[in-house]
């Protein structure tokens, strides 16, 4: 029997130190690394180097590192953590709505991005080879194994990893609640705040994808206060 590799995380940061230490951690932990002082070189080794998690810095030398993570989010499967010295309320918001799932500020303790890390990564408990990979509603196809939603229209959307692991939530409970502490249990993480503001990005970046009016959503209800509802039939394969 083959061993299936351990995730790879890209790790992007100008700061030579902060690789290393970061790279150590990871090691140690179990994962797979790559480190990249610059996005070029970065973006060059993406498409066959398909990290599962990218760690960002946003102070690059030469690349705005905020519109790297938006295309991350949009071309990438890859789970996005910014790491960066910038820890004004608006930067986190920011980094967040353009698709980032978390935001680190330095300093920080590496064992924090460890924890972080293997909660976004967190495995699905059901076995790779049952899990149901194909799921088709309102006109939607998701395939969780491509990370892609295709319209009626044949218009092929891809989605993040963190937005999946939403998604397939949705998909498997339809039409039933959803509550927070539900989320939190399933997708891990503490239950607080930036919790709470991460799970409400994922899915405003979802409704964006399926088209939804946002005063007006038909799929992804939210019910204040309480969580949200998926209403649709949902067919797996």
């Amino acid at each position: 029997m083959t061993t299936p590799l351990a995730p790879m995380v890209a790790i992007l940061d100008d700061e030579p130190q902060i690789r290393l230490m970061l790279s150590e951690a990871l090691t140690e932990a179990g994962f797979r690394t790559a480190s990249f002082g610059r996005a070029t070189e970065f973006e060059a080794a993406l498409p066959s180097l398909a990290p599962a998690l990218c760690l960002v810095d946003l102070g690059l030398p030469d690349k705005d590192g905020l519109a790297l993570v938006h295309r991350l989010a949009l071309e990438s499967g890859a789970a996005i953590i910014i790491i960066s010295g910038r820890a004004q309320v608006r930067d986190k918001v920011t980094g967040l709505e353009l698709g980032a799932d978390d935001y680190i500020i330095k300093p920080f303790d590496p064992t924090e991005v460890v924890a972080r890390a293997r909660a976004l990564l967190r495995r699905d408990r059901t076995p790779r080879t049952e899990a149901r990979n194909t799921a088709k509603f309102s006109g939607w196809t998701a395939r969780f194994d491509q990370y892609t939603l295709t319209a009626t229209d044949d218009d092929v959307i891809p989605f993040s990893q963190a937005e999946g692991e939403v998604l397939r939530l949705f998909l498997e409970s339809p039409n039933r609640l959803i509550s927070r502490a539900q989320m939190q249990e399933t997708l891990g993480g503490a239950a607080s705040e930036s919790f709470d503001r991460a799970m409400d990005v994922r899915v405003s970046r979802l409704r964006t994808k399926l088209r939804e009016d946002p005063k007006n959503p038909k799929l992804i209800k939210t019910i204040y206060g309480a969580g949200y509802i998926f209403l649709g039939d949902v067919h797996w394969s």
